[in-house]
C-alpha cells in the first residue's frame, strides 16, 4: 500500500510539472484551457527545451509549418500521428513563390490535414503589391485555414535591410490584411516573433488571430497580455512522417474548441 501511495504521488508531480512550475511567477502564467490529457501528442525534438511552466503537450491540437526545406513528407503518416493542421509557405515579397508550395498544399489536403498558406513579408516592396502576389498564387479554397501574414525582421536578407518605423509597419500590415481578407473572406492570421512584436507594438493591431513564436517559454510569459490562437514552440521538432527537423505548433484550445473554430471559419 505504501508503494502504491508513493507511485500516485510521483505521477501527480509529473502531471503538474513537478516543482519547476514555481520557476515562473504565478502572476505571469496563464494556464491553458485544456488540462493535461492522457494521449496528447508529445513529439521528439533534436534540441529539446526544459519548459519552465506550461508545456506544449498540455494542448491536444498540434500542427506543423513547412517550406521548401521540408522534403519527402509523408502527410498521411503525420496525420496518423496526430498532426491536425499545417501552415505552408506560399509567397515572399512580390515575386517569389516557394517551389514546394503546390506539392505541400496538395499533400496536406489528400491526407486530411487542415492547411493554410503563409506570406513572408518583404519590407522593400509595398503591401498592395505583396497582397496581389499572394492572391495570384494561393487558391481561393473555402475549406482552407485563413491566410497568414508572416511578419518579422529578416536579419539574413541580402537585398533588403530596411526597417521602417513602427507606425509605418503597422499601417503596411493593416493594408495587406485588409486586401487579403476581402479576397478570401476570412480574417488573416498574424505570425510574428517576440523582438518584432515588441519593437513595433503589435498589441495595437486588433481584430486578428495571432500565431506567436516562443521556443523557450509559454506565450503568456513572453507576450504578456496578448491573446493568441497558435503557438510555434519548436523549430527542431521530430514527427513521424517528416525526415528531418520540422517546426511544431499548438492551437490554444481543447479539441472541441478547435472543431468549433474550424466550423466558424469554414475549415475542412
Amino acid at each position: 500500500m505504501r508503494y502504491l501511495v508513493f507511485v500516485f504521488m510521483v505521477l501527480g508531480l509529473v502531471a503538474c510539472g513537478g516543482g519547476r512550475q514555481n520557476s515562473v511567477p504565478k502572476t505571469q502564467v496563464v494556464q491553458p484551457s485544456p488540462s493535461i490529457v492522457a494521449g496528447n501528442p508529445k513529439f521528439a525534438d533534436s534540441d529539446p527545451v526544459d519548459w519552465p511552466g506550461v508545456k506544449p503537450w498540455q494542448y491536444p491540437v498540434h500542427g506543423v509549418d513547412v517550406a521548401r526545406y521540408q522534403l519527402g513528407l509523408d502527410w498521411r503518416k503525420m496525420r496518423a500521428n496526430r498532426i491536425q493542421f499545417a501552415f505552408i509557405k506560399a509567397t515572399e515579397g512580390g515575386d517569389h513563390l516557394d517551389p514546394e508550395f503546390r506539392s505541400h498544399w496538395r499533400g496536406a489536403a489528400r491526407a486530411g490535414v487542415s492547411r493554410g498558406a503563409y506570406h513572408f513579408y518583404y519590407f522593400c516592396r509595398n503591401a498592395r503589391e505583396q497582397a496581389a502576389w499572394y492572391i495570384r498564387n494561393v487558391p481561393k479554397d473555402a475549406g482552407a485555414l485563413p491566410p497568414v501574414l508572416d511578419i518579422e525582421w529578416n536579419h539574413a536578407s541580402p537585398t533588403c535591410k530596411l526597417r521602417p518605423e513602427a507606425r509605418k509597419v503597422r499601417a503596411s500590415m493593416r493594408q495587406f490584411l485588409r486586401i487579403v481578407k476581402a479576397h478570401y473572406g476570412k480574417a488573416p492570421i498574424i505570425y510574428t516573433t517576440v523582438d518584432f512584436y515588441r519593437e513595433n507594438e503589435l498589441e495595437k493591431v486588433n481584430g486578428y488571430t495571432f500565431w506567436l513564436r516562443s521556443v523557450a517559454d509559454h506565450p503568456s510569459v513572453v507576450y504578456p497580455g496578448q491573446k493568441w490562437g497558435f503557438w510555434q514552440y519548436s523549430g527542431t521538432g521530430r514527427v513521424p512522417g517528416a525526415p528531418g527537423d520540422i517546426d511544431l505548433n499548438v492551437y490554444h484550445g481543447s479539441q472541441a474548441v478547435w472543431d468549433a473554430w474550424k466550423a466558424k471559419n469554414g475549415v475542412q
